[in-house]
């Protein structure tokens, strides 16, 4: 026996290893709990590119109950006190479900943000998001704004940044909102500000970096999540869809677009897998965070491409209705390979990686430190 086995998400683990090492696998009925949680018929859910994603609360309360909401923040503060794989878990069964929330945006980002901060979460079940100002005091596309009951702004102050924590009523109070286009219909607005900001918490520019490296990642989550299921559906269609008096699989053309968008979505997945496993031992902390998360954001930008040209290819005119599901999982991959960094930018970031480095990347392949 070699002492490595592959897991059944696709990682792989040393056998070999003490048993107190990180774990690299999640619990698998904690997966089926979230997937009958957050499965079910997405007719109701069809339109929502068109008429706007809206927070259902009533979902909320239920994975609030289950402890999943706040996932990762400390038992003693009211969570569940989990780690990265079961974030990254959750959300990629929430794109595969196509069930959008803050999920990310309440626990990975605000309720993080505040903890390192040092400030009180008072409630961490409650939804949030994170506004990172520039230095002319507007944030772009600022996710959830509309429905979040606390925003937790980032402004830059001198050479660090300060964070404070807001209530809906005293934001609108200084700020001005607009909403911002998605091809999912997303909540998205856009935020500047229109009076003063209160006194914030001074933190250090390391930790808004790594901020954006967790909202970067818990994208690619995101996206892969969404990815795999386009990817089933081009398999489901191929099988049963009948054309010249055959399945469309018989059709060599077809097969090489469904896999080529399979082996795509396969890369995605072990990349993501990849830098999840590295945030769950060092919560993004370490110096080859940046790398790791930015060869996931990488693969997961150029498989999105490749996966929904193919998909839709595969499906032709059917695929582009509001009545098929295709548009659910291909739509919000769109958006988020575009929030936190755009693939070019992580593309770069590599380039400069191997610029000062022309054997940093090979430490990510045999998954050793490095990549900074």
């Amino acid at each position: 026996m070699s002492g490595i086995e592959t897991t059944d998400s696709g990682t792989t683990q040393n056998m070999t290893e003490p048993m107190n090492q990180t774990p690299t696998t999640v619990d698998p009925d904690l997966r089926a709990m979230m997937r009958d949680v957050l499965g079910g018929d997405m007719t109701e859910r069809l339109s929502q590119a068109i008429t706007g994603v809206k927070l259902d609360k009533t979902l909320w309360r239920q994975l609030s109950d289950l402890g999943l909401t706040s996932l990762t923040a400390p038992e003693a503060e009211g969570g569940s006190g989990a780690s990265w794989l079961e974030a990254a878990a959750l959300l990629g069964e929430s794109a595969a479900a196509a069930r959008h929330l803050p999920l990310a945006e309440t626990d990975l980002l605000a309720g993080w943000l505040l903890r390192t901060a040092g400030l009180p979460v008072e409630d961490p079940t409650v939804p949030r998001t994170v506004a990172l100002l520039d230095e002319g005091g507007a944030a772009d596309s600022v996710p959830w704004l509309q429905d979040a009951e606390r925003v937790v702004v980032v402004a830059p102050s001198g050479h660090d940044f300060s964070v404070v924590e807001l209530g809906d009523t005293e934001l609108r109070s200084i700020t001005e909102t607009a909403p911002a286009p998605t091809n999912s219909g997303q909540q998205r607005a856009h935020l500047r500000l229109i009076g003063p900001l209160p006194a914030g918490t001074a933190v250090p520019a390391a930790i808004v970096e790594q901020l954006r490296l967790r909202g970067a990642l818990a994208r690619a989550a995101q996206c892969v999540g969404a990815i795999d299921r386009a990817v089933d559906l081009c398999i489901e269609h191929t099988s049963v869809r009948v054309q010249f008096g055959r399945p469309l699989a018989r059709f060599q053309a077809v097969q090489q677009l469904v896999a080529d968008a399979a082996a795509q979505a396969a890369l995605a997945r072990a990349a993501v897998d990849a830098a999840v496993l590295a945030a769950a031992a060092t919560d993004l902390a370490g110096g080859a965070a940046p790398g790791r998360v930015a060869v996931a954001r990488s693969c997961v930008g150029h498989a999105a491409s490749v996966v929904v040209r193919n998909a839709h290819q595969v499906h032709g005119a059917i695929g582009t209705t509001q009545e098929h599901p295709l548009q659910l999982f291909t739509l919000p991959v769109l958006d988020w390979r575009s929030e936190f960094g755009t693939t070019r930018s992580f593309d770069r970031r590599l380039g400069e990686l191997l610029r000062r480095d022309p054997t940093a990347l090979w430490d990510v392949v045999l998954g050793r430190g490095g990549a900074a």
